[in-house]
């Protein structure tokens, strides 16, 4: 399974911003690729709602610096920007500028971490790719026990076939059988004879086919006596 590029959406009216997180990203592995960033204004972040991204960077000091101005206390904006985003229904991290509130604060997919001088842009760095590290795994997880699921519906499904190949080969010899006599049957109509061929050729495909599951299970019997055999040898041989 290919791997997409996460994106991560950075909500900020200021360049700087901008700049200072994709700057002090975690270098990405050489065997995978970075995320993708997206930089909107921070005012996007109330029409997020059923966007596809994976994680957003929401700068507050556009927010504070709106509250100053009206005279009202930083948290009462900076709420409205977290609902906003916790609405969106993915992670995100608020910076915000509060030196009375605490340096890092967890509301549910939301992240409030203070800006510090020279530190919050690779603490925010490290926390996104934690946060995007997870994501994939369990998505990586998810899709294991979907595909887990299907092989053990599908498994079931074929030890029920290869449990029942006895009956309904039993079933078909006598449907074979009785079509062999009616088509020998003196005075029968034409119409009557090709109906008796059908359901014979129709009783022969599905014979053969049900040979054919019975090869393959002796195959992949054979296959498993092989692992086993060669798994013995190898717990012997150390």
């Amino acid at each position: 399974m290919t791997s997409r590029r996460p994106t991560v959406l950075i909500l900020a009216s200021d360049p700087a911003f901008a700049r200072e997180v994709t700057a002090h990203w975690p270098q990405a592995p050489a065997h995978s690729d970075g995320p993708e960033f997206v930089v909107l204004d921070e005012g996007f972040a109330r029409g997020l709602e059923g966007s596809h991204y994976d994680l957003a960077i929401a700068d507050a000091s556009s927010v504070e610096k709106k509250n100053d101005k009206r005279k009202l206390p930083n948290k009462t904006l900076n709420k409205g920007l977290k609902l906003a985003l916790a609405a969106a229904g993915r992670p995100a991290i608020v910076i915000h500028s509060d030196p009375s509130r605490e340096f890092y604060n967890i509301h549910g997919a939301v992240i409030d971490l203070r800006r510090e001088l020279g530190l919050w842009p690779a603490i925010a760095g490290l926390l996104g790719r934690e946060i995007l590290r997870r994501d994939q795994a369990e998505l990586s997880a998810r899709t294991a026990d979907k595909a887990r699921a299907a092989a053990e519906n599908e498994a079931i499904l074929g030890r029920y076939m290869v449990e029942m190949r006895t009956n309904i080969n039993n079933a078909l010899t006598t449907v074979l059988g009785n079509t062999e006599l009616l088509a020998h049957e003196p005075g029968l109509p034409a119409s009557v004879q090709m109906q008796a061929d059908a359901i014979r050729s129709m009783a022969m495909r599905l014979h053969e086919i049900f040979c054919r599951f019975s090869s393959i299970e002796k195959e992949l019997s054979g296959g498993n006596r092989d692992l086993n055999s060669k798994a013995a040898s190898a717990a012997a041989g150390r």
